[in-house]
């Protein structure tokens, strides 16, 4: 990429392709600016400071990620969205660790109340927790997690963690079972009783 056509967007895309290849923390304005050819001050042509880059970064790979998850859960319900959800999950985090490194940076909270992609991610994950019969404060608690498991699971494979012969995959398949039992039986309210299967 040359000087010559820069965006903020194509900016943010040169950006992502670093953090993927390189390792977020990797991105800098002065790495960037190796990577696109133009000299460092050419880029706050186009972002104000490393914060916005970064907060830019995090904004286009969760709707990446949002985008990818609301695809795969498309029509689906129970622990056939679960499995949907979790799989698209899964797979972006393997396949751009960079970028999903990214969606965890801290994010100016202005950036972040005005995301459609944050938002679509929450209409997402409530919509597949509905399937499950689950109101609050139960579908907040569920809804942490899932999102601790897949990143947690996702993450350490990505990093090449899992050092037992057992493939991660067969790992990840059973788990998801037992989440899809969990969420099924989930203890409702204070009272902690479980809640019977819809099945």
């Amino acid at each position: 990429m040359t000087r010559r056509g820069l965006t903020p967007e194509r900016v943010t895309e040169a950006a992502a392709e670093l953090a993927d290849a390189a390792g977020v923390q990797s991105v800098t304005v002065a790495a960037l600016a190796r990577r696109l050819g133009v000299a460092d001050a050419s880029l706050y042509s186009h972002i104000r400071s490393l914060q916005d880059l970064r907060n830019r970064m995090a904004m286009a790979a969760s709707a990446e990620l949002a985008d990818a998850i609301a695809l795969a859960v498309a029509g689906r319900s129970g622990r056939d969205a679960l499995a949907a959800f979790a799989g698209a999950y899964r797979a972006y985090v393997l396949e751009h660790p960079g970028r999903y490194a990214a969606t965890q940076l801290p994010v100016d909270p202005a950036v972040a109340a005005g995301s459609a992609a944050l938002r679509r991610s929450i209409e997402v994950t409530q919509a597949l927790l509905r399937g499950y019969d689950l109101a609050e404060p139960d579908a907040t608690d569920a809804g942490r997690l899932l999102r601790a498991f897949f990143h947690g699971f996702a993450s350490i494979e990505a990093a090449g963690g899992f050092g037992h012969p057992r493939v991660p995959a067969a790992s990840w398949d059973a788990a998801i079972a037992a989440l899809d039992l969990t969420l099924r039986s989930w203890p409702s309210g204070a009272a902690g009783e479980p809640r019977r299967s819809t099945d």
